[in-house]
């Protein structure tokens, strides 16, 4: 008697087989959005604590993301997970009215946000984080 595997059997396996990629295809595309969308708010997050340490250190705000990494509040600027790129918004300080000018606080960092304009899977702009 021959020992193998008949046409079948192959054709059931196989069609199990593309059910299970069909089913999981959908999930994997979300599951990777989520992984990028966890680090840009984590991202996001570090770079605003590390605003608020260099403001309470140096009473001033930075005035740029590499200055940060100057003085050590950083290890580098962070790459955009989305964009792949290490642009950011920068969201700069005004100066409060009646308050003397001065430009060397005037014109600091105040908040970071991506330059992304998508939606996330929860329905909110990745632009308000």
């Amino acid at each position: 008697m021959k020992r193998g595997f008949t046409l079948i059997e192959i054709l059931i396996v196989a069609t199990m087989i593309g059910i299970l990629v069909v089913i999981l295809t959908p999930q994997y595309k979300y599951s990777v959005i989520r992984a990028r969308e966890a680090v840009l708010k984590e991202d996001l997050f570090q770079m605003r604590d590390a605003i608020n340490k260099f403001f309470y250190d140096k009473k001033k705000y930075p005035s740029s993301l590499e200055e940060m990494v100057t003085y050590r509040y950083l290890r580098k600027v962070p790459e955009d997970p989305f964009t792949r790129s290490a642009s950011w918004e920068l969201i700069h300080t005004e100066p409060i009215a009646g308050e003397e000018y001065d430009p060397e606080t005037a014109q600091g960092i105040l908040d970071v946000k991506t330059l992304n304009t998508g939606t996330a899977l929860d329905g909110t702009k990745y632009a308000d984080w």
